[in-house]
């Protein structure tokens, strides 16, 4: 059965009214070495009877590791995607008021997995190993491929 997962995408606005948003990069030795395709909003799966939009709040400040910023206005919902393993990931976005997360002491919470796959042998993870800023047009190569409509809705909303 799919999983349903929900997620923060974190945006700050730059010098000449540009955007950047805030991606993390999963942990774990099958992600080490890879880079497009490799980042992710902050989600997580939902516990059972929790409301989405909660979900994804909690979810993100556990794979940040740091307090998210207040909303100045109620976030962006941007909706939903189905990545190709079925998972439905539902995700809102707020923006970051300057100056921004101090990158450098965020800590993602971690998660215990087998590796390698069927070995018997348990490590514990990082679920995001780095986080860092991008343009859109990085981001959305950068991102698990049904990741980057979430990208495009939020630019379309800032500029409509």
């Amino acid at each position: 059965m799919a999983t349903t997962s929900a997620g923060l995408l974190l945006y700050r606005t730059t010098p000449g009214s540009g955007i950047e948003v805030l991606l993390g990069h999963m942990g774990g030795p099958f992600w080490a070495r890879k880079d497009e395709g490799a980042w992710s909003v902050l989600k997580g799966e939902l516990d059972p009877d929790e409301e989405p939009h909660a979900a994804a709040l909690r979810e993100a400040a556990e794979e940040l590791g740091l307090p998210l910023p207040p909303p100045s206005t109620p976030d962006v919902d941007l909706g939903e995607v189905r990545q190709r393993s079925g998972k439905r990931v539902l995700a809102w976005a707020r923006e970051w008021p300057p100056p921004g997360p101090d990158l450098d002491q965020a800590r993602s919470n971690t998660v215990e997995i087998e590796w390698p796959p069927r070995s018997g042998r348990r490590l514990e993870i990082p679920e995001i190993d780095r986080v860092a800023w991008f343009a859109p047009d990085d981001a959305r190569r950068a991102l698990v491929r049904a990741q980057a409509a979430f990208v495009d809705r939020l630019v379309e909303r800032l500029t409509a």
